[in-house]
Order: structure tokens, then sequence, then C-alpha cells
């Protein structure tokens, strides 16, 4: 799940997954990271669900894609589209 905060100069887009699911580690990475795993890695949410926020400036597009445990890679279902075998988001 994706959530967006619109700020004066940026937006904050919150991505969020269940605890549990896929097990391990998980971490968000992108061009808006050079694709370093580890970068931006979620972490529990009080409300059973495990999160990190990224600040992405301006009006753009991004390709990212989510890194668990074991080389697993998945993408996000409610991405605004696709790039490829990334997932693609409109700021």
């Amino acid at each position: 799940m994706l959530e967006r905060t619109p700020r004066k100069d940026r937006t904050e887009i919150t991505f969020v997954l269940p605890a549990d699911n896929p097990p391990g580690p998980v971490s968000v990475v992108g061009d808006f990271n050079d694709w370093q795993p580890g970068t931006h890695t979620l972490t529990a949410r009080k409300d059973g669900m495990r999160a990190v926020t990224v600040s992405l400036a301006g009006r753009n597009s991004h390709s990212f894609r989510y890194l668990a445990a074991g080389d697993y890679w998945f993408n996000e279902d409610q991405a605004d589209g696709a790039e490829g075998p990334n997932s693609l988001l409109h700021t």
C-alpha cells in the first residue's frame, strides 16, 4: 500500500506492507536511492503493519521494487503503473 502526503515542494510516500508477509526484512529500492538495498528498510508500526517514508522532490516518475530476505524481489500492487519489471510511481 502507498500513502501519499503532498507537501509544498515534495511528496512524502509511505510504503506499507503487512508485518509478516513476506517474512524477514524488506526494503524499498528504486531510482530515488540508487537501487541500494537497506537504505529504506520498512520498520514495524503500532497498527501491525511495517512501513518506511521517502520524501521525493517535485513532480516526477520513479521506478521501484521491494526486496525481501532471500533475494525475493516483488512489486507494489497499488503502484501507478509498471516500467519493465519495476513498479512506477508518479509524484
